[in-house]
């Protein structure tokens, strides 16, 4: 189990009994969700092996028949994804490559682990993915490339394009992580920008037969999208990765040297990303291990077994941070608990990911961003919790996870003189979370399938 480090004080925060109750409740239904998506459980339930034959989703492959298996990738899941297929396969992994971010590493015998920077790349990540290529070049028609991929990836897998350097790469991905753009959006425009991503580490391991085992952290598991999806044919074009960066004010004032690719790519001077006719993704094989919506099943399973009259709202939960907590706060002013219909114990289940546009000079994540907002529209609800965090233990540029509310966290803020809009007009929900000592500590998970949030209202005790 996967635990919340701070959770007894996060319990004594609550004013109410009764609030305290809900927050032990909420906090283990995080718990349950995001050790649901625990890599190595999953690949061990996924992928099984016996008498040399590969098995998973339907798919046979005989080990036998591969003189090579190279073992490739890069994510937040990336150590423990990378554990579990040595683990299964031992012998039969020739070599491999993984790129995690830092303060991740595990151990592995043959799959090297290389440590590199998220959310913005940096040269280890770069000479990682220059030996990922080159195992994926030396990989021959018969042998097996087993891909891992996982929420991160993008960052952690860098290979700019001839005539853009990693500065000004780490430049725009600064500017678009801060613009609000999401992150299928970001991703179109990284692709464009990459000798790796977009396909390109699959026309490089061509003819070899490659399997891409993938934990998913984009909304509706769009291949194409998850770490921009290195050995996935791409359907977008330099022309749409313009049109996004015109769209956030970026492309004015985006380097030269992105904005001269992009220019020559929209003239077709430059090769496009693959696309989905190349010949090459005959031989990909693609399977999601595990995504957003197990952590929220996950989730509404718990509170099932709690007594709990359990809704699963949306996993595609996206748009403005603090958008959202209004709305999710609004949704949990409206359940009627007073109506002898409705039952006692309420609990509601919401996954996805939002995104901050960032305009002022605090600090915070969106997860965060959304509880101060939803903290702010709870009205009268004093029964009511709300949690939400990121499931890969970091919300945003912050060390924490992300934050818990209830219908008390306004008057104790009063208490402290804090004035929770201004923290919210400065996107500074870090700073006020921090002050009232509701943040949500997990410390890095070692998985990453977006956010999770739960909102649970009682009327009594259990």
């Amino acid at each position: 189990m996967i635990e919340i480090r701070n959770k007894r004080k996060l319990i004594e925060n609550g004013e109410t009994s009764l609030i305290c109750r809900c927050r032990i409740l909420a906090l283990e239904c995080l718990e349950h969700a995001v050790t649901a998506v625990e890599p190595r459980q999953l690949i061990k339930a996924k992928v099984k092996v016996e008498k040399s034959y590969l098995q998973l989703e339907g798919y046979t492959f005989d080990l036998r028949k591969f003189k090579h298996v190279y073992v490739v990738g890069g994510g937040k899941a990336g150590s423990k994804m990378a554990q579990a297929i040595e683990e299964l396969l031992g012998k039969h992994v020739t070599a491999g490559a993984v790129n995690i971010p830092y303060g991740t590493k595990m151990e592995t015998c043959i799959i090297g682990l290389n440590e590199a920077g998220h959310p913005f790349p940096d040269e280890a990540g770069v000479k990682g993915t220059v030996r990922i290529m080159e195992l994926a070049e030396q990989a021959k028609e018969n042998d097996l490339v087993i891909c891992l991929i996982s929420g991160g990836g993008s960052s952690l897998m860098p290979l700019p394009r001839e005539g853009i350097s990693l500065k000004d790469k780490q430049a725009l991905t600064k500017a678009l992580l801060k613009s609000g753009a999401e992150i299928t959006e970001i991703n179109i425009v990284r692709k464009h920008l990459s000798a790796f991503k977009g396909g390109w580490l699959a026309k490089k391991a061509y003819p070899a037969t490659v399997l891409n085992l993938v934990l998913s952290d984009v909304i509706g598991d769009s291949l194409y999208s998850i770490a921009s999806g290195p050995t996935v044919a791409d359907p977008s074009t330099f022309s749409d990765a313009r049109k996004i960066l015109e769209k956030y004010d970026l492309w004015s004032n985006a380097p030269v040297s992105i904005r001269k690719i992009i220019s020559e790519g929209e003239e077709g001077l430059l090769q496009e990303t693959p696309k989905p006719d190349d010949l090459v993704f005959g031989k990909v094989y693609n399977v999601v291990i595990g995504n957003n919506q197990t952590a929220c099943q996950a989730a509404v399973n718990y509170l099932r077994s709690e007594g709990f009259s359990t809704l699963l709202l949306t996993d595609t939960l996206n748009g403005e941070a603090k958008v959202a907590g209004e709305a999710l706060a609004k949704f949990a002013n409206d359940i009627s608990v007073c109506n002898p219909s409705t039952p006692k114990l309420i609990g509601i289940v919401v996954g996805g990911e939002t995104t901050v546009t960032v305009k002022g000079k605090g600090l915070g994540g969106r997860n965060q961003e959304l509880a101060l907002s939803a903290a702010l529209n709870l009205n009268d609800a004093e029964e009511c919790v709300i949690a939400s965090f990121n499931t890969d233990g970091l919300d945003g540029p912050t060390d924490l996870a992300g934050a818990i509310v209830d219908g008390y966290t306004l008057r104790r803020a009063r208490i402290l003189g804090l004035n929770p809009k201004k923290y919210l007009e400065n996107n500074d929900s870090y700073n006020f979370f921090f002050k009232l000592g509701d943040l949500i500590n997990t410390g890095i998970t070692g998985t990453n399938v977006n956010d999770i949030a739960v909102i649970l209202r009682k009327q009594s005790l259990i």
